[in-house]
């Protein structure tokens, strides 16, 4: 019975890390591949704000197949599906580096995310069933920390690589990482599963996922004048048809691939449909600022890189003093406020120019990391605050979809607008480039400070099970 109770006690403690592994893995090459889209374009021989799809595509692909994640998990075990999501990612990368033309790169990035889709959801799953919800701020911060090591190396290491070695690098070095992981979570991972797990909802998966994945391909195509309009706008009159009727089949259907009814939880909701519109905002600057970097600015892919560092050092700092701050403010004050102020640092990047000494663009990048690590944690964490321990895998997976698919319409939105402002510019006509730039940043920066509006529906005691805050009560009078 002792050496159960140890085993046991070692893949609680171990299986923190293994998540953070594949976290690691998934942060490294989301972020090694910003600072390489300039050279890759170069080198397929098209236009920088052209290869969008290559990030949008592993975003959808993780937002139509997060759905689908928490019934595998149910159904074949945690361990099963976090093995085999290593597997898949680490096979994507392989192709991704293999990758001959841009429908290659894209086709091979949906692997990847067909593999991503399984692993941050179910990891998560698994920490909400392994440890209490009192330790869930101190849990995820253990899984984030190491994993925040992929954007403090990525976009340097990016630059690295695609300045002294062929761009396909960057792929490649995800498979010992990748091989590292799947032995370690074949050994150490927790084994959850429902043994009277709901059938797959088959045909609302077959809806969603088409919708999202028609909707998506219409911001990806829209603003580059090759559709005409009429198509477009029957594109997405099918794509709100297809997800208008998912919404109706899931009010319809005893076991949904999403639980709509889960947004009857005024914090789940707020959560979700607040963070959605957040991540919209900053989604799109890792699109951004290299293009500004490296097209806009002249710097060398390495030295673009570098200015991102500071980013991920705010970013883990912050993952620190993130539950004493909840714990002492409460989830509404500090995402009402955090909104305003990360909204804010997005705009302040329009004021980023030829003569903008150096320490400037370093200052704004740790701001921004300090800020959006803080308002993700809060939103993560309010997210699972009153959701029942049965229905944490249709949160996790409702939850890590929305984040997805807002960060993949981030990427579009970003490319859209500045579209507009630098669409006919020239790279070479550097001045009108940055200036276009500038006004995306300034509208993207604008989008997220409204977003902030949502938040404000949150009462002072919302999320004190996971913050342990603990609202003052108004003073009596005297006298």
């Amino acid at each position: 019975m002792s050496a159960v109770r140890n085993e046991s006690a070692d893949r609680k403690r171990v299986m923190p890390w293994i998540i953070a592994v594949g976290l690691f893995m998934e942060n490294l090459d989301a972020t090694i591949i910003n600072t390489a889209v300039p050279t890759m374009a170069a080198s397929l021989q098209v236009e920088p704000l052209s290869l969008k799809a290559v990030l949008t595509s592993y975003t959808l692909s993780l937002a139509v197949f997060i759905p689908v994640s928490g019934w595998m998990a149910d159904r074949f075990g945690t361990r099963r599906v976090f093995s085999n999501a290593i597997a898949l990612f680490t096979l994507g990368s392989l192709l991704c580096g293999c990758a001959v033309n841009t429908p290659m790169l894209v086709a091979s990035r949906i692997v990847q995310g067909m593999g991503g889709a399984m692993m941050m959801p179910v990891g998560r799953l698994a920490l909400v069933r392994a440890f209490p919800r009192s330790e869930m701020i101190a849990t995820m911060n253990f899984v984030v920390i190491p994993a925040l090591i992929g954007p403090l190396v990525g976009p340097f290491a990016g630059g690295l690589i695609v300045h002294w070695l062929p761009w396909r690098v960057i792929f490649f070095v995800n498979i010992p990482i990748g091989l590292a992981g799947l032995w370690f979570a074949r050994r150490y991972m927790a084994d959850f599963r429902d043994p009277d797990a709901r059938p797959l909802d088959s045909i609302g998966f077959v809806l969603f996922g088409a919708g999202i994945a028609t909707l998506s391909y219409v911001l990806e195509v829209f603003g580059e004048h090759t559709w005409a309009p009429s198509s477009l706008l029957a594109l997405t009159g099918l794509s709100l048809l297809l997800l208008a009727t998912y919404g109706l089949h899931a009010r319809k259907t005893g076991e949904p691939l999403l639980a709509l009814s889960l947004f009857r939880t005024r914090t789940f909701s707020i959560s979700v449909l607040g963070g959605f519109v957040t991540r919209l905002g900053v989604g799109g600057m890792p699109f951004l600022l290299p293009l500004l970097y490296q097209v806009g600015l002249g710097y060398p892919p390495w030295q673009a890189g570098l200015f991102t560092m500071p980013q991920a050092f705010a970013a883990i700092g912050m993952k620190i003093i993130s539950r004493t701050i909840l714990a002492r403010l409460g989830h509404r004050a500090v995402l009402a406020a955090n909104t305003v102020l990360l909204g804010g640092n997005i705009m302040a990047f329009a004021l980023v120019g030829p003569a903008t000494p150096v320490w400037c663009i370093l200052s704004l990048a740790f701001m921004q990391g300090f800020f959006s690590s803080l308002q993700f944690t809060s939103m993560n964490s309010l997210t699972y605050a009153d959701v029942a321990d049965e229905d944490a895998s249709k949160g996790s997976s409702i939850a890590s979809t929305a984040q997805q698919l807002s960060l993949s319409f981030g990427i579009a939105t970003a490319s859209l607008v500045a579209g507009v402002f630098i669409g006919g510019v020239s790279a070479a006509d550097r001045a009108p480039y940055v200036d276009g730039l500038h006004h995306a940043f300034l509208a993207i920066g604008a989008f997220t400070v409204l977003s902030s509006l949502a938040f404000r529906r949150l009462r002072p005691g919302d999320g004190i099970n996971v913050s342990n805050y603990r609202p003052r009560e108004p003073k009596k009078n005297r006298g």
